[in-house]
């Protein structure tokens, strides 16, 4: 299994773009003044689906095989990744199952469904309903679609990146969230390929840490996620985007609960725009970096699909 390339990202746009429009790259004055310095927000909110995770998944049905569109798809998901494949699996006439973990946000499981899939609740966790899901797709025959390791999803991702460089090529720092990594991949790749200067910065919950501490530390290791920003609730790593942002990735911002929920509430305080706990938390690193007053800081709204359950708790 080998890493996308930069090409790979360019020739995914046509198939991104085929459904959708490049998102938008805005500035908040008030969002500024909140993060102490002036900030350029990457609205992946904005897409089809409400999350950047839709470009993957139109990147990678549009390329299965025959053979593996009669099988159908299936996954494991939080939401975002499994609207993402559900709309793709819609737009090219594709059987599909999304498996998310018992509780998990009801309003994109609704979404989920509405997309056409099939949504079976299973597991504790996000990882959990994966673990079940790699164990029934070879018995039942379905092409199983992993979150991260799969190299035509991250050149999907990636081609956000592309818009984010080539409108703001003097980005000095992008802020970025990380669960499965493949958002942060994209960036990498891109940025190294453009020899852009920016450091990827990337960004986790004190609560699912996994990534972070494998990264920072000499082996790959196991954690807990007992996090509300369920995009970010991996208790893992994975293979592909592991061993890519291992080498690519300049730094991590861990956040509390708190921080988390500030940001949340700033998204909507100071630009109007809805982010769930994922999509919010660039915006509430950047606040908390040590970031030069004068850097040109770019942060990714990820996603915007938040229950509304987790916004009446925060915003009270």
């Amino acid at each position: 299994m080998e890493a996308p390339s930069y090409d790979d990202i360019l020739n995914a746009r046509a198939r991104v773009y085929a459904h959708m429009r490049p998102s938008a790259l805005l500035s908040h004055p008030l969002l500024d003044e909140w993060i102490g310095r002036a900030t350029w927000i990457k609205h992946e909110n904005h897409n089809p689906t409400g999350s950047f995770k839709v470009r993957g998944g139109l990147n990678l049905v549009a390329q299965l095989s025959d053979e593996e569109k009669r099988r159908g798809v299936i996954s494991a998901s939080t939401g975002n990744h499994g609207q993402s494949v559900a709309l793709a699996c819609r737009l090219h006439g594709v059987r599909c199952r999304i498996v998310v973990p018992a509780g998990n946000n009801p309003d994109k499981n609704a979404a989920i469904r509405a997309l056409g899939a099939e949504v079976l609740e299973y597991g504790h966790d996000f990882d959990e309903a994966r673990e079940y899901v790699e164990e029934v797709a070879p018995r039942e025959g379905w092409r199983y679609v992993h979150s991260a390791n799969e190299p035509h999803l991250i050149a999907g991702v990636g081609t956000y990146a592309v818009e984010l460089f080539e409108e703001c090529p003097e980005a000095d720092y992008v802020f970025v969230p990380i669960g499965g990594g493949s958002g942060a991949c994209g960036c990498s790749i891109v940025r190294t390929a453009l020899g852009s200067r920016a450091k990827v910065i990337g960004v986790q919950a004190v609560r699912a840490d996994a990534f972070t501490r494998s990264w920072r530390g000499p082996a790959r290791v196991v954690g807990q996620t007992e996090t509300f920003a369920e995009g970010m609730a991996t208790r893992t790593t994975y293979d592909l985007t592991f061993d890519i942002l291992k080498s690519a990735l300049d730094d991590v911002v861990t956040l509390e609960e708190s921080e988390l929920e500030e940001g949340l509430s700033a998204s909507i305080r100071c630009t109007h725009n809805l982010a769930e706990g994922a999509g919010a938390a660039a915006l509430a690193a950047a606040r908390k970096a040590n970031v030069p007053a004068d850097a040109k800081v770019v942060c990714v709204m990820s996603g915007g699909n938040a229950d509304a359950r987790t916004l009446r708790r925060v915003l009270a």
